[in-house]
């Protein structure tokens, strides 16, 4: 089950944003009703509780004497937040992860595969115009890596 497509949706006065019925539907069939939010990059990061626990089960893994694991370790988790997905299909964005990632009320909301990516409206687009990065770029590494 993964996310895909773009969405655009607006944000309440409440911090309360409507997640899309596709994506909706998708943590339903993974049994899943909370997602993980946190900072991470340009926009808020969703992740489901099932790809979030994988994930930590990884980097447990990982030796707390490296520098850069505790730093990694601080600086992710602290800005970790679960966000219950409401009986109308709605979480809750917290005031310090609207501002880190500057949500305003319109917002793109971008399925990437295994998570969620919540974009401020005029980053998002910001972001599709300025990106030093082109698909044909990422083609290229795909194709380096056999995919």
């Amino acid at each position: 089950m993964r996310f895909i497509g773009r969405f655009p949706h607006t944000i309440d006065d409440k911090g309360r944003l409507s997640i899309p019925a596709r994506f909706r539907q998708t943590l339903k069939k993974r049994g899943q009703n909370i997602l993980v939010l946190t900072d991470f990059d340009a926009c808020i990061t969703a992740y489901p509780l099932d790809v979030w626990a994988r994930f930590e089960e990884k980097i447990q893994n990982q030796s707390n004497f490296e520098k850069d694991i505790r730093a990694f370790l601080r600086l992710f988790y602290s800005g970790a937040t679960e966000s219950p997905v409401d009986g109308q299909g709605r979480i809750l964005i917290p005031p310090q992860h609207r501002e880190k990632a500057s949500l305003n009320r319109e917002v793109i909301i971008v399925g990437a595969l295994n998570r969620i990516e919540i974009w401020d409206r005029e980053r998002w687009e910001q972001f599709l115009t300025t990106s030093p990065v082109t698909f044909e770029d990422i083609a290229t590494k795909l194709a380096q890596l056999g995919i």
